[in-house]
């Protein structure tokens, strides 16, 4: 199948690279972080903070929408896009993590998995052919496929073989829903080296927990079936940043490199770093705007924590070096006022400057991978952030 992915550069001394992945709302620059917007809203922020800030493409949740307000009604509004306006790209998830996270209330089968939603107890199932109904009535972008997930921290290789047996056939079973739900390929090269998509893309999610003959398996089967792109599933979720870099390299050193592939739920700068360097190209996390709540904030020289009182008289910016809304217009002194104030707007002007400053290091990470300097740029940011 083909992808709608150009790559347009690799470091010359780890497997990072950049790239364009093209869909129905335009381009996204890779390497790329995606902020949430798991009910259709990145938490206290707006379509128009989200824009300012560089977002190309957020994440949205199929097993959250599908609950509330229901995938009818998107469908029946025009869609997500219209619905949260937005005119950027929108990846799903397929929910299998969301349903993961509720071990008391879902039990999995051949079928698919049941589940009791979180808001009133009422039961559900999610099968591989009814997820991918669920995302073209919610009308995003990229679709991703139901799958199994476990805990990645303490897992037994005989739970990650049977997960990862049922996620394979999930796979092929998402594979064929795809096909006949977009029958035709409407994926068009133009004479630039971009592409023009008419359809909604799908990813495989390929899972194994921390074991790497598990994970090249996994990657190797999902190469085989019909996607546009690769998702890495079921890790950062407690296991060792070793366990962590060795499952990425498994995977990504087998699977063709002409599609994109897509570590979920990763946030982390140390951590994104490690894993483009394993030639890893899209990214998202909750863990910016979550912490920016709880007065954590990122900058160029480490971390800061605005509720601290040695900021309460600092009439600096946040970051010197960067340019967002907030470093733009307030000093520390004034967020460390409304934090502690507990003012709202605290939690809307620190989640700015987080989501800014990520897709500001994927920026600066894709200049360095084309200038062939990515490695000692990783050196530098680490040395900001181990231990502060």
């Amino acid at each position: 199948m083909i992808s709608p992915f150009t790559i347009l550069s690799q470091d010359k001394n780890s497997r990072a690279r950049t790239g364009v992945l093209y869909t129905r709302h335009g381009a996204v620059h890779t390497p790329v972080f995606m902020p949430v917007a798991t009910q259709g809203c990145v938490k206290a922020l707006t379509d128009e903070d989200l824009k300012n800030a560089g977002a190309e493409c957020l994440l949205s949740n199929t097993y959250h929408l599908y609950l509330r307000p229901g995938t009818p009604l998107l469908k029946q509004l025009g869609g997500l896009h219209q619905f949260m306006h937005w005119n950027g790209s929108i990846l799903t998830d397929s929910g299998g993590f969301q349903v993961y996270s509720l071990p008391k209330f879902r039990k999995i089968k051949e079928e698919g998995v049941t589940f009791q939603s979180h808001h009133d107890g009422s039961k559900h199932l999610f099968t591989p052919e009814n997820v991918i109904q669920f995302e073209r009535e919610i009308g995003s972008d990229i679709w991703t496929m139901l799958d199994v997930c476990i805990h990645a921290k303490d897992p037994s290789k005989h739970d990650a073989r049977e997960a990862l047996n049922i996620t394979k056939r999930w796979a092929e079973r998402a594979a064929r829903a795809y096909e006949q739900t977009v029958p035709v390929q409407d994926i068009t090269p133009n004479a630039d080296g971009s592409f023009t998509v008419g359809n909604s893309l799908l990813f495989g999610i390929i899972q194994g927990a921390i074991f790497p003959d598990l994970r090249k398996e996994a990657a190797l089967h999902m190469a085989g079936l019909p996607t546009h792109g690769y998702c890495i599933g079921g890790l950062s979720l407690g296991e060792t940043l070793a366990q962590m870099n060795e499952a990425v390299s498994a995977v990504t050193e087998n699977l063709p490199d002409g599609k994109p592939r897509y570590f979920m739920g990763l946030g982390t700068p140390v951590e994104m770093l490690n894993a483009i360097e394993r030639g890893v190209d899209m990214f998202d996390c909750v863990w910016p705007t979550r912490v920016a709540r709880n007065g954590l904030v990122m900058t160029s020289t480490g971390r800061v924590n605005i509720k601290n009182a040695e900021y309460r008289t600092q009439d600096i910016p946040l970051d010197a070096a960067c340019d967002c809304f907030t470093c733009r217009h307030y000093s520390r002194a004034y967020l460390c006022h409304l934090f502690r104030a507990q003012e709202l707007t605290s939690h809307r002007l620190l989640s700015i400057h987080n989501i800014r400053f990520l897709i500001h290091l994927m920026e600066r990470a894709r200049q360095h991978i084309t200038a062939g300097t990515f490695v000692s740029f990783k050196e530098d940011v680490i040395k900001q952030y181990v231990g502060k």
